[in-house]
Protein backbone atom coordinates (compact mmCIF):
# COMPACT_ATOMS: atom_id res chain seq x y z
CA UNK A 1 0.00 0.00 0.00
CA UNK A 2 1.26 3.43 -0.33
CA UNK A 3 0.80 6.77 0.52
CA UNK A 4 -2.71 8.66 -0.88
CA UNK A 5 -2.56 12.54 -1.77
CA UNK A 6 -5.81 14.19 -1.18
CA UNK A 7 -6.30 17.46 -2.41
CA UNK A 8 -8.25 19.34 0.22
CA UNK A 9 -6.45 23.07 -0.72
CA UNK A 10 -9.93 24.61 -1.68
CA UNK A 11 -11.15 23.53 2.46
CA UNK A 12 -8.36 25.35 4.19
CA UNK A 13 -8.76 23.32 7.11
CA UNK A 14 -7.39 25.12 10.25
CA UNK A 15 -4.98 23.53 12.64
CA UNK A 16 -8.00 23.19 15.13
CA UNK A 17 -9.98 21.33 12.33
CA UNK A 18 -7.17 18.96 11.79
CA UNK A 19 -6.54 17.82 15.07
CA UNK A 20 -10.33 16.90 15.29
CA UNK A 21 -10.36 15.13 11.64
CA UNK A 22 -6.87 13.38 13.09
CA UNK A 23 -8.49 12.23 17.16
CA UNK A 24 -12.15 10.95 14.64
CA UNK A 25 -9.87 9.00 12.04
CA UNK A 26 -6.98 7.67 14.84
CA UNK A 27 -6.37 4.63 12.76
CA UNK A 28 -5.09 6.82 9.95
CA UNK A 29 -1.40 8.01 10.00
CA UNK A 30 -2.45 11.48 8.34
CA UNK A 31 -0.40 14.81 7.13
CA UNK A 32 -0.77 17.75 5.48
CA UNK A 33 1.89 19.22 3.11
CA UNK A 34 2.61 22.76 3.20
CA UNK A 35 0.97 23.19 -0.10
CA UNK A 36 -2.35 21.88 1.55
CA UNK A 37 -2.97 18.46 0.11
CA UNK A 38 -3.89 15.83 2.65
CA UNK A 39 -1.52 12.41 2.70
CA UNK A 40 -3.28 9.47 4.16
CA UNK A 41 -0.42 7.11 5.14
CA UNK A 42 -0.03 3.33 5.81
CA UNK A 43 1.72 1.66 8.63
CA UNK A 44 4.97 0.24 8.20
CA UNK A 45 6.38 -2.78 8.34
CA UNK A 46 8.46 -4.99 10.91
CA UNK A 47 12.03 -3.66 9.69
CA UNK A 48 11.11 0.10 9.51
CA UNK A 49 9.70 -0.10 12.93
CA UNK A 50 12.64 -2.11 14.21
CA UNK A 51 14.59 0.78 12.53
CA UNK A 52 12.47 3.46 13.52
CA UNK A 53 12.51 2.57 17.51
CA UNK A 54 16.42 2.23 17.44
CA UNK A 55 16.92 5.23 16.16
CA UNK A 56 13.78 6.88 18.45
CA UNK A 57 16.12 5.23 21.52
CA UNK A 58 19.21 6.19 20.50
CA UNK A 59 17.99 9.71 20.34
CA UNK A 60 16.39 9.40 24.02
CA UNK A 61 19.29 7.83 25.31
CA UNK A 62 20.98 10.98 24.31
CA UNK A 63 18.51 13.40 25.84
CA UNK A 64 17.80 11.29 29.29
CA UNK A 65 21.38 12.04 29.80
CA UNK A 66 21.75 15.39 28.45
CA UNK A 67 18.35 17.03 29.50
CA UNK A 68 18.58 19.61 26.73
CA UNK A 69 15.18 18.72 25.16
CA UNK A 70 12.06 16.77 24.17
CA UNK A 71 11.75 13.82 22.19
CA UNK A 72 9.19 12.99 20.07
CA UNK A 73 7.75 9.56 17.97
CA UNK A 74 5.79 9.68 14.56
CA UNK A 75 3.13 9.64 15.94
CA UNK A 76 3.64 13.19 16.89
CA UNK A 77 2.28 15.88 14.35
CA UNK A 78 3.80 19.35 14.29
CA UNK A 79 1.79 22.27 12.81
CA UNK A 80 4.85 24.11 11.05
CA UNK A 81 4.90 27.55 10.82
CA UNK A 82 4.80 27.46 6.36
CA UNK A 83 1.23 25.12 6.93
CA UNK A 84 2.44 22.10 6.76
CA UNK A 85 1.58 19.15 9.55
CA UNK A 86 3.93 16.72 9.46
CA UNK A 87 5.23 13.86 11.25
CA UNK A 88 8.98 13.11 12.03
CA UNK A 89 10.43 9.35 12.83
CA UNK A 90 12.54 10.93 15.03
CA UNK A 91 12.05 14.47 16.51
CA UNK A 92 14.02 16.80 18.80
CA UNK A 93 12.84 20.06 19.88
CA UNK A 94 15.08 22.45 22.49
CA UNK A 95 13.72 22.51 25.94
CA UNK A 96 13.34 26.22 26.12
CA UNK A 97 11.75 25.90 22.90
CA UNK A 98 9.05 23.63 24.27
CA UNK A 99 8.35 25.06 27.40
CA UNK A 100 7.76 28.34 26.01
CA UNK A 101 4.71 26.43 24.39
CA UNK A 102 0.83 26.65 25.84
CA UNK A 103 -0.48 23.69 27.91
CA UNK A 104 -2.73 23.61 25.15
CA UNK A 105 -0.04 23.76 22.56
CA UNK A 106 1.90 20.71 24.19
CA UNK A 107 -1.18 18.86 24.81
CA UNK A 108 -2.71 19.39 20.35
CA UNK A 109 -0.14 19.38 17.73
CA UNK A 110 2.55 21.58 18.76
CA UNK A 111 2.73 24.68 16.65
CA UNK A 112 6.56 24.54 16.06
CA UNK A 113 8.92 23.07 13.81
CA UNK A 114 11.28 20.31 15.53
CA UNK A 115 15.12 21.89 15.55
CA UNK A 116 16.28 18.30 15.02
CA UNK A 117 14.08 15.31 12.58
CA UNK A 118 15.01 11.98 11.53
CA UNK A 119 12.92 10.38 8.42
CA UNK A 120 13.79 7.34 7.37
CA UNK A 121 12.42 5.69 4.35
CA UNK A 122 10.56 1.97 4.22
CA UNK A 123 9.72 0.79 1.36
CA UNK A 124 6.43 2.46 0.52
CA UNK A 125 8.09 5.79 0.71
CA UNK A 126 8.58 7.64 -2.83
CA UNK A 127 12.11 9.89 -2.28
CA UNK A 128 10.95 12.58 -3.82
CA UNK A 129 7.98 13.01 -1.23
CA UNK A 130 10.41 12.27 1.73
CA UNK A 131 12.86 14.92 0.29
CA UNK A 132 10.31 17.73 -0.32
CA UNK A 133 9.03 16.74 3.13
CA UNK A 134 12.77 17.49 4.37
CA UNK A 135 12.78 20.77 2.15
CA UNK A 136 9.45 22.38 4.01
CA UNK A 137 10.99 21.52 7.64
CA UNK A 138 13.64 23.49 6.38
CA UNK A 139 11.81 26.70 5.47
CA UNK A 140 9.99 25.60 8.50
CA UNK A 141 13.08 26.25 10.94
CA UNK A 142 14.92 22.97 10.73
CA UNK A 143 17.89 22.85 12.09
CA UNK A 144 19.40 19.28 11.42
CA UNK A 145 17.48 16.80 9.55
CA UNK A 146 18.63 13.39 8.42
CA UNK A 147 16.87 10.94 5.39
CA UNK A 148 17.68 8.16 5.84
CA UNK A 149 17.69 5.52 2.95
CA UNK A 150 18.07 1.91 3.24
CA UNK A 151 17.44 1.36 -0.44
CA UNK A 152 20.00 3.19 -1.55
CA UNK A 153 22.28 3.00 1.97
CA UNK A 154 23.03 6.43 1.88
CA UNK A 155 21.65 9.59 4.30
CA UNK A 156 21.14 12.59 3.02
CA UNK A 157 21.71 15.62 5.75
CA UNK A 158 20.08 18.89 5.53
CA UNK A 159 21.28 21.91 7.23
CA UNK A 160 19.54 25.39 6.29
CA UNK A 161 21.48 27.90 4.03
CA UNK A 162 23.52 24.45 2.60
CA UNK A 163 23.29 22.25 0.29
CA UNK A 164 21.99 18.59 0.86
CA UNK A 165 24.98 16.25 1.63
CA UNK A 166 24.58 12.69 1.16
CA UNK A 167 26.76 10.17 2.94
CA UNK A 168 26.83 6.09 2.62
CA UNK A 169 26.46 3.52 4.68
CA UNK A 170 27.84 2.47 6.76
CA UNK A 171 28.15 6.29 8.85
CA UNK A 172 28.79 7.83 11.96
CA UNK A 173 26.49 10.91 11.65
CA UNK A 174 27.09 13.93 14.46
CA UNK A 175 24.51 15.89 15.63
CA UNK A 176 26.72 18.73 15.08
CA UNK A 177 25.90 22.04 17.31
CA UNK A 178 22.40 21.17 17.81
CA UNK A 179 22.55 17.57 19.36
CA UNK A 180 25.74 18.41 21.08
CA UNK A 181 28.08 15.66 21.62
CA UNK A 182 25.76 13.25 19.85
CA UNK A 183 27.00 10.63 17.20
CA UNK A 184 24.73 8.38 15.40
CA UNK A 185 26.44 5.09 14.13
CA UNK A 186 24.49 3.45 11.16
CA UNK A 187 25.56 0.20 9.79
CA UNK A 188 24.69 -1.40 6.55
CA UNK A 189 20.81 -1.44 6.95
Amino acid sequence: MSTITLNVQPFQMTDEEFYQLCQVNEAWRLEVTAKGDLLIMPPVGGKSGRREASLISQVWLWNEQTQLGIVFSSSTVFCLPNGGKRSPDVAWVKLDRWQGLTEQEQEKFPPLCPDFVIELRSKTDNLEDLQEKMAEYLDAGLRLGWLINPQHQQVEIYRPNHNTEIVSLPTCLSGENVLNNFVLDIPLL
